[in-house]
């Protein structure tokens, strides 16, 4: 008897020339735009763009400056909160990667919290270039209560999101199973959801290339 396919398996690898492709567009010149901190700051709607959330300390950063080649690109803080702007790079005129403030566990002021949750539901619900979310998840801990509200607004504003693990090199086989399993019963309940997950180590580099083309596809 076969066995059923799992809801949500892990996204296949690019073939060769689809990872050569991304490769090429990630090799590219990159640069900062802008970090934006009101709506009618954001650059003209002008080419489409992918952006990522994540919770603080989810290693969104790091996996931006590992998806580019660049070290400080994103620039990654121990302080959870600390990015409190949408920030836009350039691909080289082919679009743009979006880095949305982390959310959950910020050391700021309720108010500034408050003012980027605002921001960032703002973004969501009115970005018509936006092709799709990016959401990262510890893959020491699964989705948590703050990931589902920022998925359920993805649902809402009819935004499609596909789920990234993070650190997936700090996580034993075994484990790594049981919060696979976790993540895929939570994405279930959410229509927005595309339906794989993408699992990466910035650390050893997995997962990067499939991410690349993935991009490189929306873009």
């Amino acid at each position: 008897m076969t066995q059923a396919p799992l809801p949500f398996p892990e996204a296949e690898p690019p073939d060769a020339a689809s990872e050569e492709a991304a490769r090429k567009l990630f090799a590219g010149q990159i640069t900062f735009v802008k970090g934006v901190v009101a709506m009618d700051g954001l650059p003209e709607p002008d080419r489409s763009e992918v952006c990522f959330a994540g919770r603080s300390n989810v290693g969104k950063s790091t996996l931006i400056n590992a998806l580019t080649g660049q070290k400080a690109l994103a620039r990654a803080s121990n302080t959870p909160g600390r990015t409190q702007e949408i920030n836009y790079f350039d691909m080289s005129g082919a679009g743009y990667l979006v880095d949305l403030p982390g959310y959950g566990f910020a050391k700021a002021p309720i108010p500034v919290v408050e003012k980027w949750q605002r921001l960032l539901k703002s973004y969501l619900q009115g970005r018509q270039t936006l092709r799709r979310a990016f959401v990262l998840v510890d893959s020491r801990h699964g989705i948590k209560a703050v990931d589902e509200e920022i998925m359920k607004l993805l649902d809402t504003a009819a935004v499609t999101f596909q789920v990234v693990m993070t650190k997936a090199d700090k996580v034993k086989e075994k484990d790594r199973a049981a919060v696979l399993k976790q993540v895929r019963a939570a994405l279930q309940k959410h229509p927005a959801a595309f339906p794989a997950i993408i699992v990466t180590s910035s650390e050893k580099g997995d997962g990067i290339a499939t991410l690349r083309a993935t991009i490189k596809s929306l873009l």
